[in-house]
């Protein structure tokens, strides 16, 4: 790679990935609503959704594309049609840039949600429907990616939970709260959630867009570990230099709470802070293999959340 183009760069993945690449000697040049953050990156100020005056992929080998509308959580009904204008079409004109400039690479940022859940572990075999709009949208634009003929190298990428140094995020939020002591003793359920840190993610991405073998494929990439959510909770209180509580708030009793935050949400038209979806997200398994990453591409992650937390801790000021 040479010069590439990152769609995002401003945001969280994006400006990781940036300075990966820059360091590595590549030109970048960022797809972006504002000024690039960084004064680095060449910038063009551009909406996936407008109408194009210029070809934004000219001059560069490679596509970085993490722009696109994302899950939305306090959505109580999901525009479908925003999602599909934004992560599907976007994408279909982000594509039609590409073929008509050469490009060689193109690497699309989907998600896990393109695919169903399960309860078990899931890797790339998974074709099971996705289950929310967003999910739908990524799908079909994985779709476009690998099977439109746009360039030579395309390929998916699906991150599982992504943190690192942000104050945006499931995490942070979650840190925030067993700071305050806002987050209840969760039981242990044996749940199993995985995790990427963002750096670990962004040498993926450069590493696939770079081999051959990658041509084509989808990757999971997660750090390979998989912990419970009463794991995750007694690490941010060491990181925070707190005693866990002794006890838990049994599951019972959260779903009940959960069902009134259900009833709430509903007459205001917005999401409760804790209702049936935000339990599952505490209880329930997100459990992904990255096996096919690591034994074809040799990838392997570098961090891990138990030890990364104290940095994560420092960076959010608690």
């Amino acid at each position: 790679m040479k010069k590439v183009l990152i769609t995002g760069v401003n945001g969280f993945i994006g400006q990781v990935l940036a300075k990966q690449l820059l360091a590595a000697g590549i030109e970048v040049k960022g797809l972006v609503r504002d000024k690039a953050v960084n004064p680095a990156i060449e910038s063009i100020v551009l909406d996936l959704t407008a109408a194009w005056q210029i070809n934004t992929c000219e001059g560069v080998d490679t596509v970085f594309h993490l722009a696109g509308k994302a899950h939305a959580l306090s959505e109580i009904a999901a525009d479908d049609k925003e999602y599909r204008l934004i992560n599907t079409e976007g994408t279909r004109k982000l594509l039609e840039a590409a073929k008509q400039a050469g490009v060689e690479r193109f690497v699309f940022f989907s998600s896990v949600k393109a695919v169903g859940d399960m309860a078990a572990m899931q890797d790339e075999s998974n074709q099971t429907q996705a289950d929310t709009p967003y999910g739908h949208s990524k799908r079909a634009a994985e779709e476009l990616v690998l099977n439109g003929g746009y360039v030579r190298h395309p390929l998916v990428i699906r991150p599982c939970m992504v943190y690192g140094l942000s104050e945006k995020g499931n995490l942070p939020r979650m840190i925030s709260a067993i700071k305050r002591g806002f987050f209840p003793p969760l039981p242990e359920v044996d749940n199993h959630r995985s995790m990427v840190h963002v750096k670990d993610l962004a040498t993926a991405a450069i590493l696939a867009a770079q081999n051959p073998k990658a041509a084509g494929q989808i990757y999971i990439v997660s750090d390979g570990q998989a912990n419970s959510t009463r794991q995750l909770y007694e690490w941010i209180c060491f990181a925070l230099n707190k005693k866990p509580l002794p006890f838990s708030i049994p599951v019972f009793v959260l779903k009940m709470l959960a069902k009134i935050g259900d009833l709430i949400g509903k007459l205001r038209g917005r999401r409760f802070m804790f209702d049936s979806d935000a339990l599952e997200k505490l209880l329930g398994s997100a459990w992904y293999s990255s096996a096919k990453i690591e034994s074809e591409l040799g990838f392997q992650a570098k961090r891990h959340l138990q030890e990364a937390l104290p940095e994560i801790v420092r960076y959010l000021k608690l």
